[in-house]
């Protein structure tokens, strides 16, 4: 009798997020040497270096639409570059050598090499000058309660009974800023529990995201927009919703992006960010972290913790792998699984 919860992996599909996982973890393998040695430049090179060379690799024909900068100021990983060998298929990538660049370079826990790629011309790219978005993001089962408009309070409880629990079984995770004492006071006021970090708003979206974390329920507050669509990427195979807004810095901002004909109340949902269903994200720690354990150098090589995720099937795969570069030191460093 076939068990009808059960449906066979089709197998003979290419899986380009296996290929991604390389990618991120070339980019954690450079970069970690420079866990807390306290320059984050030459730590953000070493990523770039590293994950550029490991893209040339992919068998796809990608362009950079979320990645270090424009051409005049980034060398490599620049908006617009050409990825890949320009085999098929045709995608859109988006890196982030570092997610957590001052974690790194202050030892600190939670940094990451991040990779996602998508169908070509379905990732979000925001206009220039656009750095900050408001954010909610959390997994499937608040998926269809949230709104960005609402109060803070409005939302937590619609969340919170989504999930078949009270307000005060509810996590948030926030970046540590000046500019979220207000939604803090609010979350504080509501009876949630509150989980500030200081920088890594990628991976906090994921944790909230995820159905098998329990420590974290809802990512709120203004983090980056780069990352926004990064952490669309992943929120997007695992199932969950995302909501963000174009937030300005000041006063001066605002009316210059209403200028520009900026809609600065535009609720950009998870399809907005990402509206391709072929998205395939990976990441590797570079510091241990709640996600994932970050980089361990031996004599003989060294040890790296990925995840790698698909949209199409919603598979989530934790990659643990020995990178072994002095051969013959015996059978207990097993061979990399690359």
């Amino acid at each position: 009798m076939t068990d009808i919860r059960f449906e066979q992996s089709g197998t003979k599909e290419r899986n380009l997020a296996m290929e991604l996982v390389r990618v991120t973890e070339a980019a954690a393998l450079s970069a970690g040497r420079w866990m807390g040695r306290g320059d984050k430049e030459k730590a953000d090179q070493a990523a770039v270096d590293a994950m550029r060379q490991a893209l040339d690799g992919v068998d796809m024909d990608g362009i950079v639409v979320i990645g270090e900068g424009e051409k005049d100021e980034a060398p490599m990983l620049y908006i617009g570059e050409r990825v890949g060998n320009g085999s098929p298929p045709q995608v859109d990538v988006a890196v982030d050598p570092i997610d957590g660049t001052r974690l790194l370079s202050l030892g600190l826990p939670g940094a990451l090499a991040v990779v996602a790629t998508a169908e070509r011309g379905s990732m979000y790219s925001a206009p220039p000058g656009v750095f900050y978005m408001e954010k909610i993001a959390v997994g499937p089962a608040a998926k269809d309660v949230i709104d960005i408009n609402a109060p803070v309070a409005v939302n937590l409880e619609r969340i919170a009974r989504a999930k078949d629990a009270q307000i005060d079984d509810l996590t948030v995770i926030i970046l540590d800023r000046p500019r979220h004492q207000e939604i803090i006071r609010q979350i504080r006021q509501a009876g949630a529990r509150i989980r500030l970090i200081s920088d890594g708003d990628v991976a906090a979206a994921i944790l909230a995201a995820m159905e098998d974390y329990r420590g974290v329920d809802v990512l709120m507050g203004i983090g980056g927009a780069p990352e926004a669509v990064l952490a669309a990427a992943a929120i997007k195979c695992l199932g969950g919703a995302m909501q963000c807004k174009v937030w300005p810095r000041s006063d001066e901002e605002r009316e210059k992006f209403k200028a520009e004909g900026i809609d600065l109340d535009q609720v950009l949902t998870i399809d907005d960010l990402v509206h391709s269903n072929d998205v395939s994200f990976a990441a590797t720690g570079i510091t241990s972290g709640e996600l994932l354990d970050g980089v361990q150098y031996f004599g003989w090589g060294a040890r790296t913790s990925s995840i790698m995720m698909r949209s199409r099937s919603g598979t989530v795969r934790y990659i643990q792998a020995r990178h072994k570069w002095r051969r013959g030191l015996g059978a207990s460093q097993a061979q990399t699984t690359r």
